[in-house]
């Protein structure tokens, strides 16, 4: 399978926390780039398509828009 990103993945694991309307759901960051990033939940079930990403280790927030969703898998884009 050709990989068809024109940016490099980085693979991370990375606590992180989504935020939307006064909530706040754990998770993981499992790739990062620049433009965006794919995230590890318990359920996918009642996250928004736009909320805040928080990167714990790092202590930075990202806007976020949901672009796919697999399982326990999210891949976002960062606005």
């Amino acid at each position: 399978m050709d990989e068809r990103r024109r940016i490099h993945r980085q693979r991370v694991f990375k606590a992180g926390a989504i935020s939307f309307g006064g909530a706040s759901i754990d998770c993981t960051v499992r790739n990062l780039t620049s433009l965006g990033a794919s995230l590890q939940v318990a359920s996918p079930l009642g996250i928004p398509d736009r909320f805040t990403l928080l990167l714990r280790a790092d202590d930075t927030t990202r806007e976020c828009v949901v672009v796919w969703r697999k399982l326990k898998q999210i891949g976002v884009s960062f606005c």
